[in-house]
């Protein structure tokens, strides 16, 4: 995913957070009020504090009084003097410490309250009773219904009321619909049907407004979804080339768009727009991707961006459509999926379900940030033009879009961002005057809190992880509210009914599992039942991105935030409420802890026997394997890294396993791997030999941009960088007659075909599509003595596969079934009579395959022809 990624080294703490309340007028400006609720187990509580530019006070600090209003509260008022804040840690008086993870907390005056390690300012006295609020909203104005064949798009606008609104309640016929935003779109109606549609607001006491009323006639249907459907077939069959699609291969230079960045990132010195390749050119070029042997493709995401520069797909503003910066006469996105599906290729479709781009999403939210065309901002800001939309094909002299539906002068209805169109006082890098509201940023309110979080990471081990912004560019959504839930669900509807095969989850860690595990994966399900059955639907491929960038076990002991806690299904009942689920959830499996978390045994043999994988408690997603990831600086650190949190996954053989991305090199190492060839070989060897799925980042194959900066965003040209177009290196025809056969090839790509580690990597396609092991197999290094080294075994369906692998290095296998033995890289036959065999190899990168010939499955000898490594 692109984005920028900050660590902060900190276990979280299991205590809830310290929450702000106003300052009584009473108290002087430097008087703080502190309120804090403790752990359950504390009964005595202290405050430790620093003033700013002050002393600490002497250990264990000052008493706090039990806060009378409810259990569990102390508090405490100091006088700060002169300074206008203060840094503050609390204790038990018995040795026990909260120190906010060992950040300490940073408190400012007026009286405060926390809680989880999250300080929230400025909220109610955290045991006040709030009056009774009988009064209701005033009725929704100037209520809009227009129909688009069978989909209506309700606007009104906003009601007030003398505590806030917090919603509206539509209802159409017997139907409830809810919304927390001035609008809604009712899709899925019946065609010609006229519909009249009530909409009430709603305040936080559960009053309601009168109803606005209008009734509208649907059109003629819609559409039917398009035709398409996914291959099937176990996915740990095939491996996956990863390819950026709009810096793979050009096909149609009519769509190619350099966006307003393209003269300061330096890509128009170079003729390298952002958006280069398309779909055209990986059609061009799928037989490139299957005589390299590979059977799957995962493309970034499809849909419309919208950003200053979204060539990698990650910034989404219409989920429901395909970016046209994509697409071409005859290879739309459909067309794609259907000739990588009549060459055998399955696609997996990159999703976003964590944010949105900095201007929402179309058809959800999108921000009205303030905006002036005076002779300062006109070249920024687009003359508004009557029924003039967002089109990034139609770029000006500059390279930017229409943004003319994004701004206004005068502050919108509704609007609650602080002093908008007021001078802030400073001024843009040209020197142009700045104003509040501006540009769209969680902590202004321009974005509606029951839509999008408010906030920025502070801990990407804690609970802010999941409900905070990423980065300026990624409005961070409320995954938690239903009508956030349903826009994306229906959205990835329209990619499931297209045919695609597979989904690859960007930030999935930034969602809490709770919401994945009751709303998405669920809701993916539904839809994978009613078109494929409930057999087939289960070769939908899910596998999500849980960025945890360490070489330990469990993420900084956070579990919620560890790759291999999202393979599993909730193990506790929740709140019905989903944001109140999502924290109960997070504080229940912390507080549980590492060593309470569930384990499996079914990536492990029972000696040399495989058994019928138990997945009653698998969530229906499964990750890529970060920690193999973080240690493939050498691929023997990477195999004992990903052994030792095996247990830990629901079946670690459906990982996804790579060596480096679009995002991160090994050991979160900002440039493409650059270890070498021997190096490269030996990571390919083990990952298409050991448990898990493998996946290579497109051009790995050729060592392209060994070394370079894998993103530097818009600061530096794309053709420096990982990210560099790869279309010169694919000129050329080539033709493919099986996965990993080419039959002919001719001009550059014959070249790129003829590298050793091309060579490397098809031999090893073929050898791991030949043993149904090596694919689906569990595996155990019981009786194994050797470095990377390990026997696998899968007996299901009429087959009965069993192999013993080595890589790099000899190894003795004991307690083996006797019987006859052929090494797949050599042809090399033995007989086994007394349980061992013994294999001698000293070559970097090379490997041995003996496959056991039994009555079901027969070993099938020599595969391939030698190569370099494989020899």
């Amino acid at each position: 995913m692109s984005r920028i990624l900050r660590r902060v080294s900190a276990a979280l703490c299991a205590v809830p957070l310290l929450l702000l309340t106003e300052l009584p007028a009473a108290h002087a400006a430097t008087t703080v009020t502190v309120y804090y609720q403790a752990p359950t187990s504390w009964t005595t509580v202290n405050i430790h504090y620093a003033p700013a530019g002050g002393s600490w006070t002497t250990v264990p600090g000052v008493a706090m009084s039990a806060y009378s209003a409810c259990a569990g509260w102390y508090s405490k008022e100091l006088d700060l003097g002169s300074a206008t804040g203060m840094q503050v840690v609390f204790n038990n008086g018995s040795g026990t410490w909260d120190n906010n993870s060992g950040r300490n907390y940073a408190l400012g005056t007026g009286t405060s309250t926390v809680t989880g390690g999250v300080v929230t300012p400025n909220a109610a006295d955290p045991c006040a009773t709030a009056p009774a609020d009988t009064t209701p909203p005033t009725a929704p104005a100037g209520l809009t219904a227009t129909a688009a064949g069978t989909t209506v798009t309700l606007g009104w606008t906003a009601a007030t009321d003398d505590v806030g609104v917090v919603g509206y309640r539509i209802t159409r016929g017997s139907t409830v619909l809810s919304s927390s935003t001035t609008g809604y779109t009712d899709r899925g109606l019946t065609a010609g049907t006229a519909y009249t549609y009530q909409v009430r607001a709603l305040d936080a006491a559960g009053n309601l407004s009168p109803a606005a009323s209008k009734t509208v006639t649907t059109g003629a249907a819609d559409p039917p979804p398009a035709g398409g459907e996914m291959l099937g077939g176990d996915p740990r069959k095939d491996s996956i080339y990863f390819v950026l699609t709009a810096r793979f291969n050009d096909g149609d230079t009519a769509n190619n768009r350099g966006g307003s960045q393209h003269t300061r990132s330096g890509n128009a010195a170079n003729d390298d727009p952002m958006f280069r390749g398309d779909f055209k050119g990986l059609v061009d070029k799928l037989d490139y991707i299957k005589g390299l042997g590979f059977s799957a493709i995962w493309i970034t995401p499809v849909v419309l961006n919208r950003s200053d520069y979204d060539f990698h797909g990650y910034h989404g503003y219409d989920f429901y459509e395909v970016d046209p910066r994509l697409e071409s006469d005859g290879a739309s996105y459909q067309q794609l999926i259907d000739a990588a599906h009549a060459k055998g290729l399955k696609i997996y479709q990159d999703i976003v379900l964590n944010h949105t781009s900095r201007w929402g999403a179309d058809g959800l939210y999108t921000p009205t940030v303030y905006g002036v065309r005076d002779n300062q901002w006109s070249w920024y800001y687009s003359e508004k033009g009557a029924g003039r939309t967002y089109d990034p094909l139609e770029e000006n002299s500059a390279g930017r879009t229409y943004n003319g539906d994004l701004w206004s002068s005068t502050a919108p209805a509704a609007n609650a961002c602080p002093d908008y169109g007021k001078a802030t006082g400073g001024r843009s890098p040209e020197g142009y005057t700045l104003y509040h509201c501006q540009w769209p940023q969680p902590t202004n309110r321009m974005f509606p809190s029951t839509l999008f979080h408010q906030c920025w990471i502070g801990n990407w081990e804690g609970e802010d992880a999941r409900s905070c912004w990423l980065h300026e560019d990624l409005a961070d959504l409320n995954t938690e509210n239903a009508v956030v839930q349903d826009y994306l669900i229906g959205a990835y509807r329209k990619y499931i009914d297209m045919g695609v095969d597979g989904f690859r989850i960007d930030t999935a860690v930034h969602i809490p599992r709770v919401t994945w595990n009751r709303r998405f994966l669920p809701a993916f399900q539904q839809i994978l039942t009613e078109k494929y059955g409930a057999a087939k639907a289960k070769d939908f491929y899910i596998f999500g991105e849980v960025a945890a960038f360490v070489n330990d076990k469990w993420n900084r002991g956070s579990v919620n935030h560890s790759a291999q806690f999202f393979t599993w299904k909730e193990r506790a009942a929740y709140s019905s409420d989903d944001a109140a689920a999502a924290l109960e959830q997070f504080h229940y499996e912390n507080n549980l802890g590492t060593g309470n978390q569930p384990t499996s045994t079914n990536a492990f043999l029972s000696g040399n026997s495989y058994h019928t994988p138990d997945h009653s408690k698998f969530s229906g997603m499964n990750i890529i394997d970060m920690r193999m990831h973080m240690n493939f600086g050498d691929a023997n650190n990477a195999y004992w890294n990903g052994r030792d949190s095996d247990d830990s996954v629901n079946d670690a053989t459906y990982n996804v396993v790579y060596v480096d991305s679009h995002d991160y090199g090994p050991n979160k190492s900002s440039t493409r791997y650059t270890g070498g060839t021997d190096a490269w070989a030996e990571n390919m060897t083990l990952m298409w030999t050991f448990r898990g799925i493998p996946t290579l980042y497109y051009g790995s194959e050729i060592e392209f941009q060994a070394g370079k900066r894998i993103d530097c965003g818009p600061t530096c040209p794309l053709a420096t960088t990982g990210r560099a177009y790869y279309g010169a290196n694919l000129a050329g025809s080539v033709t493919a007659s099986d996965y990993g056969v080419v039959s002919s090839a001719s001009g550059q790509v014959a070249t790129t075909l003829s590298q050793p580690l091309v060579k490397h990597v098809q031999r090893l396609n073929q050898i791991r599509r030949a043993v149904p092991a090596l694919q689906m197999g569990q595996y155990s290094t019981e009786g194994v003595s050797g470095n990377m080294a390990y026997k696998r075994r899968y007996t299901a369906g009429g087959v009965d596969s069993f192999a013993l692998i080595t890589v790099s290095n000899g190894a003795t296998f004991s307690g083996i079934p006797n019987g006859t033995y052929v090494d797949a890289v050599t042809g090399d036959t033995r007989t086994v009579t007394g349980g061992s065999l013994t294999i001698d190899l000293n070559a970097k990168g090379n490997l041995r395959v003996y496959v056991l010939s039994t009555s079901a499955t027969p070993a099938p000898g020599r595969i391939g022809s030698t190569t370099t490594y494989l020899r």
